[in-house]
């Protein structure tokens, strides 16, 4: 873990996101180790909490890991085209850029952060195609006075990018390293219990084969930290060979504050 870092701000809004993690429970985060993995990257509110000097992120969404990689190689163009999408920003804009896939990078990356940034409730989610179709939300700005892409670009240039099956990253895991696990969140009996904002859902067999994978990498000598559904089916399968606690967080997927619930989480330690 890097000591000498300044606060950065996840630039993405991100279901199942876990900013709330780290602010309420950064005492239960491990602070020792070589490595820093995570393969369900999403919004990275772990990463930006840790700002570790060395570590490997994954997603399967490759839209999102070309977006960090964008801004990592060229955030002054990201940034450029940003304030483009800022000061055109309508309505009618909104939906004439979610129908246009930029040629370059930069302006794909700024796109896919204007989208997130403005669509409803930052969810992300694409039809059957891989066409993202998330309507237009009540947010008006597209910058933020927290950004920092220059400071985000600066910690993400000792990091590999990958866009793959998260089992490849927990497999490169060995002695020394801390592997942060926040899949989507699906139980057995009910492949439908996370809300299926992908084409390709989180199925339980998934589920059992990141248990398999954490497992071989805790034994492999590396630090395990994982968030999941608080549910039986879920404790079961980690249960004698992990430590498990129970957490409690605010939902965030709602249009309205008053009608958010608080909600049980998971969390895995090993």
């Amino acid at each position: 873990m890097n000591n000498n870092f300044k606060t950065i701000t996840p630039f993405l809004k991100w279901a199942g996101g876990k900013r709330w993690f780290v602010s309420g429970f950064n005492d239960l985060i491990p602070r020792n180790f070589d490595r820093y993995i995570e393969p369900f990257l999403g919004g990275g509110a772990v990463f930006f909490h840790l700002q570790p000097k060395v570590a490997l992120l994954g997603d399967s969404n490759r839209e999102l890991i070309e977006t960090y990689s964008a801004i990592r190689n060229s955030w002054r163009n990201v940034l450029r085209y940003l304030h483009i999408h800022h000061r055109r920003h309508s309505r009618d804009y909104y939906y004439k850029i979610r129908e246009k896939i930029p040629k370059t990078k930069a302006e794909r990356a700024a796109r896919f952060i204007y989208l997130n940034r403005t669509c409803w409730n930052g969810l992300y989610r694409v039809n059957l195609q891989g066409e993202f179709n998330v309507p237009i939300g009540s947010k008006m700005d597209v910058l933020y006075a927290e950004d920092d892409f220059r400071a985000i670009s600066k910690l993400l240039k000792n990091v590999d990018l990958f866009s793959c099956d998260f089992e490849d990253l927990v497999d490169d895991a060995r002695g020394g390293d801390l592997v942060f696990v926040d899949p989507p969140y699906t139980v057995r009996h009910n492949k439908n219990a996370f809300i299926k904002y992908n084409e390709k859902l989180f199925s339980w067999w998934d589920q059992e084969r990141l248990y398999y994978a954490v497992k071989r990498a805790k034994k492999r000598g590396a630090k395990i930290i994982g968030t999941n559904a608080f549910h039986h089916s879920v404790k079961s399968l980690y249960k004698g060979e992990f430590e498990l606690k129970r957490l409690s967080r605010a939902s965030s997927i709602s249009s309205k504050n008053e009608s958010r619930a608080r909600y049980d989480e998971l969390l895995i330690l090993g």
